[in-house]
């Protein structure tokens, strides 16, 4: 059977290598590029991101890359920050999106008293759950995810996973051909790798 193509769109964001890393792992090839048209013409799309909404959003419209995410046709997964920047709102920085998800995205609150100590960011292991994607099986109900972030998606008609950390929220969203983690599925574990491989063969 013949390879997807697959790119991995390159912006000023990191992570980018741990994904293609885990495409490695998997037994895929992927391009890390910003060229449009590669991006336009491949098979699946993956937009990663650990970095900042304001700045980030800024480099996007700057490189044309704002309008062709939003034009394209073939699944698209974004992961963390990648995800954040598809919400219509983001927080940080007080900035406008792609606006593919309506949901606006958050900053989280600390509580007051804060019993349990709980920090922001988020960081560590959290179950998912209410799997309602193409990227989950039955079987990955209840499985732990990593995730570092400080801002989130409310549960809202695009959630395709859930989990709670200070309240719930969502874990993942979906809509038509658009797929998005919060969490990081190239960091978690085999039940990651297996998320991936799902959105690959889509």
């Amino acid at each position: 059977m013949a390879q997807p193509e697959i790119v991995i769109i390159k912006y000023n964001a990191g992570n980018i290598r741990s994904v293609n890393n885990a495409l490695i792992q998997l037994g895929y090839r992927a391009e890390i590029t910003a060229d449009p048209e590669k991006i336009s013409r491949a098979d699946k799309v993956i937009f990663p991101g650990v970095g900042e909404a304001s700045t980030t959003m800024a480099f996007l419209k700057e490189k044309g890359l704002d309008t062709l995410i939003c034009q394209l046709r073939q699944p698209l997964l974004g992961v963390c920050l990648g995800m954040q920047l598809m919400g219509s709102h983001s927080e940080e920085g007080g900035v406008d999106c792609l606006g593919i998800f309506d949901e606006p995205i958050r900053k989280f609150v600390l509580p007051r008293p804060n019993p349990d100590n709980l920090k922001i960011p988020h960081m560590g292991w959290n179950q998912i759950s209410n799997l309602k994607s193409d990227l989950f099986d039955q079987s990955m109900e209840g499985s732990y995810v990593y995730f570092v972030h400080s801002y989130y998606a409310a549960l809202g008609p695009h959630t395709a996973a859930g989990t709670n950390y200070l309240l719930p929220f969502s874990a993942a969203l979906q809509k038509d051909n658009y797929f998005a983690t919060q969490f990081h599925p190239e960091k978690s574990g085999p039940v990651g790798l297996r998320i991936l491989k799902r959105f690959i063969e889509l």
